[in-house]
């Protein structure tokens, strides 16, 4: 990943190949964003002016570069726009920025940046500092907009030498002006940046990974080695002993596939932690919809029906190279949904780990029997609180588009604060609801529940499927994060093209939250 340091060097005198200015939408035209007073002063205090004649006007997402006044050591500027100028207190537009940017718009703004450099040894970053926050939300713009997967591009010999997009290379090292390299605070949000980032990158790996090479298998000895290294508890439950076990749900899915499933147990705890928490993840390595066979056009990107497992492994290695003070464990539930002689037909009975029977009217609904075995299978821990994450129905994508992804639960206040915790980190999220007429749809005539319901609220049948097989008493929410998890279209912001890492950070804040105390 990029190297990020903090420097407090002035812009005009630190050798860079580019010097990354903020430009803000103001009233009557482009404002200069704070933290580039000194390659405004270079152009005589003019720089607004000299944006607005190439055309910008600070709009989020908006790139503009231009040659560096005499004197500086860096040969190029390049101004990133950051949307409306923040208000005064007043609330009029401010010359001063007003009451500080917000940290999504620094983090898309710092994303946007990145990835245009690519191919760059050093850029300097002057944008708006005025707190830990925002150093932090710079730093993941950065980390995450330099992104690039590009494992299976060029030859043997070149592989592994960092080249990425037209051969040019992610930006080497980013400099963030205005960051006190000793203030613990500054040097704290940068730490931390660092080690979600890294985690959330490792998961947009894995989500780009083609099928034939990420196997249920193969994404177990992964999380075996990251947990080796991070001092993880790590247990993989193969075929042989997921049968011994009574897994029908994840059995019944991976019956299809020559790439037997496994259930992954990560276990990351703290020896003054007072609270616990279980992260449950899909992850079907890849989807044809069994035989309920998805049509064509709808199988090429299935590679990506893992992307729930993939957060939750990020959040909890994450929460370990954090240190936080919570427990946390991940349940990974890995299979292949493929069609075979032996695959799981239409009509067949399951039988899941918690006893309770589903008749199959569907195999492309593999995700929620999967899920209702790990989340059994977690319940029995009896932990505070229990979040899976799944890029589970079409249904949700419908509902709220490609960027948004749905929150259900079985608490309000808990929705509530998975919402917020959602949005507070970046990640669009929308609470739904679960309306109890539709688990009448679900009801069958030769087992306890069928694994489809009304077509109508597709998404919404799903989570009362899963709230189905969450222990009594346990307070649980449901992610649908079908729409974000894999963006099919052009990078923007600090999100690439392909996988994204969706909800990664949403888990992990949610265990700070609970580390702190302040998640009930």
């Amino acid at each position: 990943m990029t190297a990020l340091t903090l420097s407090t060097a002035a812009a005009p005198g630190l050798r860079a190949d580019a010097i990354v200015i903020g430009v803000a939408k103001g009233a009557q035209g482009p404002v200069v964003a704070p933290g580039a007073e000194a390659v405004d002063k270079a152009y005589d205090g003019k720089l607004a002016g000299v944006l607005e004649t190439l055309g910008a006007s600070g709009a989020e997402g908006e790139l503009t570069k231009l040659p560096a006044p005499a004197g500086f050591k860096a040969p190029l500027v390049v101004a990133v726009g950051l949307g409306a100028q923040p208000a005064d207190k007043d609330g009029e537009d401010g010359e001063d920025g007003g009451p500080g940017y917000d940290a999504e718009a620094l983090r898309k703004a710092a994303g946007v940046a990145a990835r245009a450099l690519a191919g760059s040894k050093k850029a300097a970053f002057a944008l708006p500092v005025d707190s830990p926050g925002a150093i932090g939300a710079i730093s993941e713009g950065i980390l995450l907009g330099a992104y690039s997967f590009d494992t299976y591009k060029g030859d043997a010999q070149n592989a592994g030498n960092g080249k990425a997009r037209n051969g040019k290379a992610p930006l080497a090292e980013a400099a963030l002006l205005g960051g006190k390299p000793r203030d613990a605070a500054h040097k704290g949000a940068v730490a931390r940046a660092v080690a979600v980032c890294e985690e959330l990158n490792r998961a947009r790996d894995l989500i780009n990974t083609p099928p034939n090479d990420l196997t249920p298998a193969s994404f177990a000895a992964i999380a075996q080695a990251a947990a080796k290294e991070h001092g993880i508890k790590v247990q993989v439950l193969d075929d042989k002993a997921l049968v011994k076990g009574g897994y029908g749900g994840i059995l019944g899915v991976g019956g299809g596939s020559a790439a037997t499933p496994r259930l992954v147990k990560l276990s990351y705890t703290h020896p003054k932690a007072e609270k616990h928490l279980a992260f449950v993840g899909k992850g079907i390595t890849y989807d044809s919809g069994g035989i309920s066979l998805k049509p064509a056009g709808h199988n090429e990107t299935m590679k990506c029906d893992m992307s729930g497992a993939a957060a939750v492994f990020a959040a909890v290695v994450a929460a370990a190279r954090l240190g936080l003070q919570v427990n946390v464990t991940g349940w990974l539930a890995l299979a292949e949904n493929m069609p075979s002689g032996s695959a799981v037909r239409p009509g067949d009975v399951l039988r899941m780990y918690s006893g309770k029977t589903v008749e199959v009217l569907n195999t492309d609904a593999e995700g929620r029997l999967v899920l209702g075995d790990a989340l059994w299978a977690a319940s029995q821990e009896n932990p505070d609180a229990i979040v899976d994450v799944a890029t589970l129905t079409g249904a949700m994508m419908l509902a709220l588009g490609s960027r948004t992804f749905g929150v259900m639960a079985n608490d309000d206040a808990f929705r509530s604060a998975v919402h917020e915790a959602a949005e507070e980190v970046g990640e669009p999220a929308w609470p739904m609801p679960l309306p109890e007429h539709l688990r009448k749809g679900m009801e069958s005539s030769v087992a306890d529940i069928a694994n489809m319901g009304e077509r109508m609220g597709g998404g919404l049948v799903a989570g009362l499927f899963l709230r189905e097989f969450v222990g009594e008493g346990i307070t649980w929410a449901h992610l649908d994060i079908a729409g974000p998890a894999f963006n099919e279209g052009g990078p923007f912001g600090y999100t690439p093209k392909g996988g994204t890492g969706s909800a990664v950070r949403t888990l992990v804040r949610l265990a700070e939250l609970t580390a702190a105390g302040d998640l009930g």
